[in-house]
């Protein structure tokens, strides 16, 4: 059962006075979900350095750091601004351990430019071609990621995003618009255009036409 406006209002309000207690159970709280932020936005280079445990220790030090910038009062904003701090520590470990190696990236992940961060269309390639299981097909996933971010990256960004957080991190429309700024109906309706072109783009890829995403 979801906390009552006044019970998130004082949780919220709780947290941005710097309380521990309250931002170390909301934490806890959404951590299944901001895990799963985890795994999909950080770059597969550092999967074998960085525990998403460790990753979200740092994160939850980050937000300790900062409970007087909580915006909202509610628990929808609250884990919005989790989120974004994961995300902001991500970005920060990316730099921090990618920045010096742009020119030794490592062959097999030739489809990544060397950014600071992962795009969501380098994670939902990613995501796509290790869905592929047929042993000769999976000799090729990283041409297969290079071809599907390709095409990923011929949608618009904030298509990208929509998809890459609905589809790939399963938030729901509403949190979508509040992380976003968009109204409900138009995260709804770029979703349904970006799901489609998504459909488009596996269809012309060989070796996903099984991916269990589809629809």
């Amino acid at each position: 059962m979801e906390p009552s406006q006044d019970g998130a209002d004082d949780r919220i309000a709780r947290v941005r006075s710097g309380d521990r207690q309250a931002l170390a159970a909301a934490f806890d709280e959404y951590r299944p979900r901001l895990a799963k932020t985890v795994r999909f936005r950080l770059d597969p280079r550092l999967a074998g350095r960085l525990d998403a445990d460790d990753i979200l220790q740092e994160a939850y030090i980050n937000a300790s750091q900062r409970c007087g910038h909580v915006e909202g009062n509610t628990e929808q904003s609250l884990f919005i601004w989790l989120r974004l701090i994961v995300q902001q520590t991500l970005a920060d470990l990316h730099r921090r351990h990618l920045g010096a190696q742009k020119r030794d990236a490592g062959r097999e992940m030739a489809f990544h430019q060397q950014t600071q961060s992962v795009s969501a269309t380098m994670s939902m390639a990613r995501c796509l071609a290790a869905s592929v299981t047929s042993p000769s097909l999976a000799l090729q996933r990283v041409e297969l990621a290079e071809r599907l971010r390709r095409a990923l990256d011929q949608m618009e960004p904030l298509d990208q995003e929509v998809l890459a957080m609905r589809h790939f991190e399963e938030l729901a429309n509403k949190e979508i618009a509040e992380a976003l700024g968009i109204e409900q109906k138009t995260a709804s309706i770029r979703y349904v255009r970006a799901l489609r072109r998504l459909k488009e783009i596996l269809a012309d890829v060989s070796g996903l036409n099984s991916w269990p995403g589809r629809r």
